[in-house]
């Protein structure tokens, strides 16, 4: 009884593996043109970083930034004066004290992450869709919302 209970056990890690691998290709497979398009904007990874946490923000000082991207102060100075070399990201006084600065992205960064970057985010699944047969279409997006709920219910249950 021991050894079969080994074995299911051994057959669901060997099946949650493989549906990780799947969902880790996917996710690969969706982000090519948006990281095609980060790509184009030649940024690199500390850049990156610094962009990702402005653009969910509202805008933050320096020592802010620095403490949520986990570099030096000095270090994120430098790649602000880049990124706003570049016309990425501004600086504006802080209304409640006019000596220090808010760095926001720029108006046209804005403009992207609204309108390009959700069409770069879902093109990806609209052509997968459009070339799957309306049947896998369905297969497809029963299979994912089954999967989360129960993702959902086992986490509670943990």
């Amino acid at each position: 009884m021991k050894r079969l209970q080994m074995g299911k056990r051994e057959q669901l890690v060997a099946m949650a593996q493989e549906i990780d691998q799947h969902l880790s290709a996917v996710r690969s497979m969706v982000r090519k043109p948006l990281e095609a398009e980060f790509a184009r904007g030649h940024l690199t990874g500390p850049q990156r970083s610094v962009m990702q946490a402005l653009v969910f923000s509202d805008g933050m000082s320096l020592k802010e930034l620095s403490r949520q991207v986990g570099l030096a102060h000095s270090t994120v100075s430098g790649i602000v004066d880049r990124l706003q070399s570049r016309g990425l990201v501004k600086r504006n006084s802080d209304q409640a004290d006019r000596r220090l600065s808010v760095i926001v992205v720029s108006q046209p960064v804005r403009d992207f992450m609204q309108k390009t970057l959700p069409a770069l985010t879902i093109h990806p699944l609209v052509e997968a869709l459009r070339v799957a047969r309306p049947g896998d279409r369905a297969i497809i997006l029963e299979g994912l919302r089954k999967l989360r709920e129960i993702l959902a219910i086992s986490s509670t249950t943990e």
